[in-house]
């Protein structure tokens, strides 16, 4: 069961992810995470992204693809995996579908989480993380809000909020969204593999309408 998660941010993608990782036991792949993980290993691979980063270089997309390749072929991956966060453009996608078919691996669904503008920019200014374990909370939603002010439920921790969740970063993130990302709607449709959510309600009907499909 190999998922693509989809949507503009602040949609409730990955609250998503962590919910899916927890109910079917396959875990969640982000890019950024790779990255910083690459960065503490000293195969040439790693090396590479590291220097690669310190010159403050973007790493390409052909790195991208290698780094999730040798994630998705370990073991904790043989009964799927969650993509967040890639691909993010078209090229992207291509370059991850020639990569499935040389190793005979496919992806089985898309999921597509709209969301309507407005609700997605009044729930960035309240979104919360956890720097342990990277959970996501919301002080402006009864369903998201911490058990205790600003602490984290599992980690007792405090929660970060990100400098750039104000409403000026997320029209520019928006934006960016419906220029290099939301295309990918379109390509997975055509494969026959993309199913649209409704985010606009809570984090509990997104995850329903999730699993009836998957069910």
């Amino acid at each position: 069961m190999n998922i693509i998660l989809l949507a503009p941010p602040a949609a409730g993608k990955g609250t998503e992810a962590q919910i899916l990782t927890h109910e079917y036991s396959i875990p969640q792949i982000s890019t950024g995470d790779l990255l910083r993980s690459a960065t503490k290993k000293e195969d040439a691979l790693s090396k590479e992204i590291k220097s690669i980063m310190e010159q403050g270089k973007l790493v390409s997309d052909e790195i991208i693809i290698e780094l999730i390749k040798n994630r998705i072929n370990e073991d904790d991956c043989k009964n799927g995996y969650i993509l967040d966060g890639f691909p993010r453009t078209i090229k992207q996608a291509e370059k991850y579908d020639e990569m499935l078919a040389e190793i005979d691996n496919k992806i089985d669904y898309v999921f597509a989480i709209d969301i309507d503008k407005s609700i997605a920019s009044s729930r960035i200014t309240g979104r919360r993380t956890c720097p342990n374990c990277n959970r996501i909370y919301n002080v402006n939603s009864d369903n998201l809000k911490p058990k205790n002010k600003n602490l984290c439920d599992d980690c007792k921790i405090e929660l970060k909020h990100r400098k750039d969740d104000n409403a000026e970063t997320y029209e520019k993130r928006y934006n960016a969204y419906l220029e290099e990302t939301a295309p990918l709607i379109d390509y997975y449709d055509k494969k026959k593999i993309l199913y649209h959510i409704d985010g606009n309600i809570n984090k509990d009907n997104t995850h329903k309408q999730i699993k009836e499909i998957i069910d």
